[in-house]
């Protein structure tokens, strides 16, 4: 591929950009969440690039910081919300015990 095809996309994806105000309370946590999501996710892709897969105890320590942070970031967007904690658990925890019975814990699709 040319690099003026690149410039070709830029110009033309451009045209089905809108933009968007985000001027909202559930923003700056839900964008913190992905961030987070991703710092873990490096983290174990270096631990399995690096070190075989083996987590030491220093990793376990970055790890659990890491999923501090995404736990502080998904707690501010159920207080956005007006969900708790709890009631976001005990939901996740009612719908995958629903698809366990059901004998649709595999798959894809949210209403399986």
């Amino acid at each position: 591929m040319q690099i003026e095809e690149f410039n070709v996309y830029q110009r033309e994806s451009r045209k089905t950009w809108g933009l968007v105000h985000t001027d909202h309370a559930i923003v700056y946590p839900t964008l913190g969440l992905v961030n987070e999501a991703g710092e873990v996710a490096g983290k174990i892709k270096k631990i399995f690039r690096d070190k075989q897969g083996v987590i030491g105890a220093e990793d376990r320590e970055a790890l659990k910081g890491e999923l501090g942070d995404v736990l502080w970031y998904l707690a501010q967007i159920c207080t956005e919300l007006d969900l708790s904690l709890a009631e976001v658990a005990g939901g996740n925890i009612e719908k995958l015990f629903s698809r366990q019975e059901r004998g649709m814990i595999q798959g894809d699709g949210d209403q399986r």
